[in-house]
């Protein structure tokens, strides 16, 4: 391969957030939610410190050796990530939890889509959120066909 060959590389970059909220699902009774959740039920909520790994995929520039420029990366993260999660009751400060259930699969596809508005077109690559040390989501955007 020649040095002006087009190469492909991932950069991650990850930021961390805390947050409340409760794992509830308004199709099911009260008695239904406490035996699927447990003690992520509870009706004041618990809280995590969560960890987002983003991962953008794309040519290194030959000019400036980058996929993408890392500043433009944490800004976009900020925007998508920190701005509407951190320090927040998910249910009731996020609209979009109002509706859908605050799972870490949720979290990750919230993400996820807020990052595809701001970056640019086909470069995200995936959202790995840590719930806690042991319970991690990855969401590359794919999704399943309505039957």
């Amino acid at each position: 391969m020649s040095p002006r060959s087009a190469r492909l590389a991932r950069l991650s970059r990850s930021v961390t957030f805390s947050a409340c909220h409760r794992l509830h699902s308004k199709s099911l009774s009260d008695e239904e939610n406490l035996k699927l959740f447990g003690k992520c039920n509870n009706p004041n909520g618990h809280g995590h410190n969560y960890k987002v790994i983003v991962t953008v995929r794309g040519e290194i520039d030959p000019v400036s050796g980058m996929v993408m420029n890392l500043t433009d990366l944490k800004e976009f993260m900020q925007e998508a990530i920190m701005e509407p999660l951190d320090h927040k009751n998910l249910d009731k400060d996020v609209p979009y939890f109002s509706e859908v259930v605050s799972t870490t699969e949720n979290v990750a596809v919230f993400i996820w889509d807020n990052l595809q508005k701001l970056l640019p077109q086909g470069i995200l690559y995936k959202v790995e959120v840590h719930e806690t040390e042991q319970n991690v989501v990855v969401y590359k955007g794919e999704q399943t066909i309505v039957k």
